[in-house]
């Protein structure tokens, strides 16, 4: 199976690991990433202002690329999976927003066919879940995670907006959890799984960041959970900064270890 894989740019900074087990993981599943050629910036956030074109065309030109390969796209990162997934979402429902989009596109030299939101976009997770299958996937694993409670942390990104995500109930997910179930750990429940960690407010308001994310992990532990989970660069940052004795790693890597490829 060949995908369009779209890395972003933490990926190869800060978040290498969630990359690097990315792929090594794929390569055992028989799923080969390929980047599109000079990919930029997702943008970083979904701006919903109506009139903001500029920081949505590099999401755009990625859908592009897949849609002209004739392949899924695919993300790992939650921030670049949100940004990609609603611009998609936008220009499936606003024709307004679209028309702007394709004007803008149609004026560069040799300018692609129009977007019309062709591009079937999926997380590394829901591509695990439903072209592999959880069933096929522990079927692969070779070290079992088995004794191992972890607490699997989705944030805010992956699941919401929930009419443009669609990835999982946005209020009692199991997509991870089904994931670390096949690797053979114990998935641990805990109430604050879907809280938000403090995210874009680190840079102007470190403390509340902090606060979100030191009580998300002391819910984590207090729950029983050993480790915790998540797809979201933004997301370790925070917690990782808040203290916690509790490791946090990307699920990436708990895939990879799982399928003897870490």
């Amino acid at each position: 199976m060949k995908v369009t894989y779209y890395p972003g740019c933490t990926l190869r900074t800060k978040a290498k690991e969630l990359d690097v087990y990315a792929h090594r993981a794929a390569e055992v599943l028989g799923v080969e990433l390929v980047e599109p050629e000079n990919w930029q910036c997702c943008g970083g956030v979904f701006s919903y202002a109506k009139d903001e074109i500029g920081s949505k065309l590099p999401a755009i030109r990625a859908l592009m690329d897949a849609r002209d390969r004739g392949e899924t796209l695919v993300t790992v990162c939650s921030a670049c999976h949100n940004v990609i997934r609603q611009t998609n979402h936008a220009m499936q429902t606003d024709a307004d927003f679209a028309a702007h989009v394709n004007n803008y596109l149609a004026q560069e030299k040799d300018a692609p066919a129009a977007y019309k939101g062709e591009t079937k976009v999926q997380h590394l997770l829901e591509l695990l879940r439903d072209e592999i299958g959880f069933d096929a996937l522990k079927e692969k694993v070779v070290n079992s995670l088995q004794g191992r409670k972890i607490a699997a942390y989705y944030g805010c990104l992956l699941l919401r907006p929930s009419n443009a995500m669609q990835m999982d109930d946005p209020e009692n997910p199991q997509i991870m959890e089904d994931m670390l179930r096949a690797l053979g750990a114990d998935a641990i429940y805990w109430p604050a799984r879907n809280g938000c960690c403090g995210g874009y407010i680190t840079l102007e308001d470190k403390e509340q960041a902090k606060k979100n994310s030191a009580k998300i992990a002391a819910n984590a532990a207090a729950c029983g959970a050993e480790m915790i989970v998540t797809a979201c660069p933004l997301c370790k940052y925070n917690l990782e900064k808040s203290g916690t004795d509790l490791p946090v790693v990307y699920f990436t890597e708990l895939l990879a270890e799982a399928l003897g490829v870490k």
